[in-house]
């Protein structure tokens, strides 16, 4: 299920006031564009109770499905990780928390990516199935728990992001 307008946010406060032990912050919807992030973040700190307030920090965040925001993390790498898990949803805050970094991400999902799967094993299965022709008399007699734990250290990475729902990317 894809993200929701509004389920990726982020809770940007006003340090001035904060410093002087007032919470006073917006959730803002990450996923739009930088400049419309930066409006309301203004809007926020022209209402803070310390006049001139011009400094904020991001407190808390929302909908990233695993992916990391750092507290002073800039507004064009919020909304372009925002973007990447809204059209990639749990898999892409999971491909983020994974590789720590964008362009690893993006390269895994477009060039390496080999599918959905119930399990690793249901993938080498498949994947042996298609590619070699297994004599009836023997079908019985191959491992594919084996199969996919040896696939794992060697040849591919998977990600699981729910109950029989992994995710299968070849390693580069």
């Amino acid at each position: 299920m894809k993200s929701k307008k509004g389920d990726i946010r982020i809770y940007v406060a006003c340090l001035a006031a904060y410093n002087n032990g007032i919470l006073h912050g917006a959730w803002i919807d990450a996923d739009q564009d930088a400049d419309a992030i930066r409006e309301e973040i203004q809007a926020m700190l022209t209402t803070s109770p310390i006049t001139e307030a011009e400094e904020y920090a991001i407190h808390d965040y929302e909908g990233f499905e695993g992916a990391s925001i750092s507290e002073y993390e800039g507004i064009n790498e919020v909304t372009e990780i925002a973007a990447f898990v809204a059209e990639h949803d749990k898999l892409g805050g999971a491909l983020l928390a994974y590789f720590s970094d964008m362009d690893d991400a993006k390269e895994a999902i477009e060039d390496r990516y080999a599918g959905e799967y119930r399990s690793v094993a249901d993938f080498a299965e498949e994947l042996t199935e298609q590619t070699v022709t297994i004599p009836e008399s023997l079908q019985f007699y191959i491992d594919y728990e084996r199969m996919a734990r040896d696939m794992e250290i060697n040849d591919i990475l998977a990600i699981e992001t729910g109950f029989e729902e992994v995710h299968i990317f070849w390693n580069s």
